[in-house]
């Protein structure tokens, strides 16, 4: 999928929001200032959050608890070594949707059954989705 401005990135993000469902983990993988965040922004907003939604980076774990289902965004660009994900305390995010930036940082393992979503910068400065499908996400990938 090719998007071309920020806003095609956050739309995709709230195309993404309708169809995904409580449980649901989805990864956000690319390099710096790609458009990860702009993608979780977007979905986070079209789930009706109406406040900022700054990216992660610092707090490494944002909740979103009155979104129905909850949706817990996670940036772990500061995480070193994948012992240090024991420490936030992401299984208590089992009924939430878990949007993770930077999910290579928890070892490639971490979540094999997860929507792994990728964004690249394309040759005109668009940006270029990539989507690995796990089988629970068929019918609902690519979202419409």
């Amino acid at each position: 999928m090719i998007l071309r401005t920020e806003e095609d990135t956050a739309r995709a993000g709230a195309a993404l929001a309708r169809v995904a469902r409580a449980g649901d983990i989805i990864t956000l993988s690319g390099p710096l200032g790609v458009g990860k965040t702009a993608l979780a922004r977007g979905f986070i907003e079209a789930l009706g959050h109406e406040a900022d939604v700054p990216s992660p980076s610092f707090a490494i774990v944002q909740p979103y608890e009155n979104l129905n289902p909850s949706v817990w965004h996670v940036d772990l660009y500061r995480i070193e070594v994948p012992s240090e994900m024991d420490e936030l305390g992401l299984d208590a995010a089992a009924d939430a949707i878990l949007l993770v930036e930077w999910p290579e940082r928890a070892g490639r393992a971490a979540w094999p059954d997860s929507l792994a979503l990728s964004l690249d910068f394309g040759p005109n400065a668009e940006r270029i989705l990539t989507a690995k499908v796990p089988r629970s996400w068929e019918g609902r990938w690519p979202p419409q």
